[in-house]
C-alpha cells in the first residue's frame, strides 16, 4: 500500500491520490479520467507529453486491474499516488496491489500480449517495477514537467 494521508482522496497541485480502489477495468478508467483532469487543471503540458503521462498511467492501472489477483481467487484494490516536485520539475506517479505478480516464464508467447511494461518504459523517463510477496508497486517519473498553478493550494479532498 502506499504510504499517504489519511483521506483517500486527493487532489491539489502537488498530489493525485486515490486509494483503496477497486481494481478492476472500470475503477482503472474512472481513475485514469480523473488523473487526465487533474494534470490539464495543474500543469502546462503539451498534449503529446499529456497523451503519454495518461497512457503510461492506464498501463499500469489495467495491468494491475487485469493481473495482480488473477490467481488469487478473490478481488483486491490498487492504489494510485501522483506527487509533484516543484522545485525538481519531477512528477511521480505510483501504482501499488496487494496481489500477486504474475510470471510470464511459464505462459506461452504471445504477440497480442506482453507490451504494457516496454510502453511504460518508453513514454516516461524512468519506470521501475518492485515485486514482493505482498504487492506489486509500479513508480513511473517524468522530469521538466512544469506547473500551470502555484504549488501549495489548499487541498480538495473528493
Amino acid at each position: 500500500m502506499i504510504d499517504s494521508v489519511s483521506a483517500a482522496n486527493v487532489s491539489n497541485a502537488e498530489r493525485f491520490t486515490r486509494l483503496g480502489i477497486a481494481a478492476d477495468g472500470q475503477a482503472a478508467s474512472r481513475v485514469r479520467e480523473e488523473f487526465g483532469h487533474w494534470l490539464d487543471a495543474h500543469f502546462a503540458l503539451d498534449p503529446v507529453r499529456s497523451s503519454d503521462l495518461i497512457l503510461a498511467t492506464n498501463e499500469a492501472l489495467a495491468n494491475a486491474a487485469e493481473f495482480a489477483y488473477a490467481n488469487t481467487g478473490r478481488s483486491g484494490t490498487m492504489d494510485v499516488q501522483a506527487d509533484f516536485d516543484a522545485a525538481a520539475g519531477v512528477l511521480t506517479v505510483t501504482i501499488a496491489d496487494q496481489g500477486t505478480w504474475r510470471d510470464r516464464s511459464n505462459l506461452p508467447p504471445s504477440k497480442a500480449r506482453g507490451r504494457g511494461i516496454p510502453l511504460m518504459e518508453a513514454l516516461t523517463d524512468s519506470t521501475s517495477i518492485d515485486r514482493t510477496p505482498t504487492g506489486t508497486r509500479v513508480l513511473l517519473q517524468w522530469t521538466g514537467v512544469a506547473s500551470r498553478t502555484a504549488p501549495s493550494e489548499t487541498a480538495t479532498v473528493e
